[in-house]
C-alpha cells in the first residue's frame, strides 16, 4: 500500500510492504531504504532504519495530525491515502495544478488526452482497467494537460500520478 506523508510542508512517499504484527516499510522510491518496524507495546513503534533503532511514539489527537515522538522531538504528520477521498484533497483541486492518480493497481488502457489539450470539469482523462473493470479517470474542474505520465499499456500503481491538469 502507497501513502503520502506530509510533514512540516514536505511530501514523503511511504510505501508498506509488509502488514502487522511486523512492519516492513520503504520510504520515497530508492529501493534500499527499507525499515524494519515491530510493536512492543500499544501506541510505541520500534523502527530500525539503516541500521539505527528509533522508538517512536503515537500521541493520541481528537481530531487533525498525527503526532509522533522520537528522541525527544515532535512531529505532526498528515497521513494520505490516495485512495480515499479527503475535503482537504478536493478542496485543493478547484486551484493551481491538479494531479490525478490511480486509485488503484491496474493497467492502462486507453489515454484520452495530450499535453496541451484544453479539459472541461468531468471530462474522462485515462481509462485504466483494475480487477476486470475500467474505470475512467476524469477532471474534476477544466483547464490545460500540462502532462501525462502513463501510457497505454502501462502497469501503475494505487497513488501513481496520470495526468496533471493546469
Amino acid at each position: 500500500m502507497k501513502l503520502t506523508l506530509h510533514s512540516e510542508g514536505v511530501a514523503q512517499a511511504i510505501e508498506i510492504t509488509a502488514a502487522a504484527p511486523i512492519f516492513n516499510f520503504r520510504l520515497g522510491d530508492a529501493p534500499g531504504r527499507t525499515a524494519h518496524v515491530e510493536m512492543p507495546e500499544p501506541d510505541v513503534y520500534s523502527v530500525l532504519l539503516e541500521g539505527r533503532i528509533y522508538d517512536a511514539r503515537v500521541e493520541e489527537t481528537p481530531a487533525g495530525p498525527l503526532v509522533i515522538v522520537i528522541d525527544g522531538y515532535r512531529f505532526e504528520i498528515d497521513v494520505r491515502d490516495p485512495r480515499r477521498w479527503s475535503r482537504k484533497d478536493a478542496a485543493r483541486g478547484a486551484e493551481g495544478v491538479q494531479t490525478v492518480v490511480a486509485p488503484m493497481p491496474g493497467k492502462v488502457v486507453r489515454v484520452l488526452v495530450a499535453p496541451g489539450d484544453e479539459v472541461s470539469a468531468g471530462q474522462g482523462l485515462m481509462v485504466v482497467e483494475a480487477m476486470k473493470m475500467q474505470n475512467e479517470m476524469k477532471a474534476s474542474r477544466a483547464g490545460r494537460i500540462l502532462s501525462v505520465t502513463a501510457t497505454e499499456g502501462a502497469t501503475v500503481s494505487a497513488g501513481e500520478v496520470l495526468v496533471t491538469i493546469e
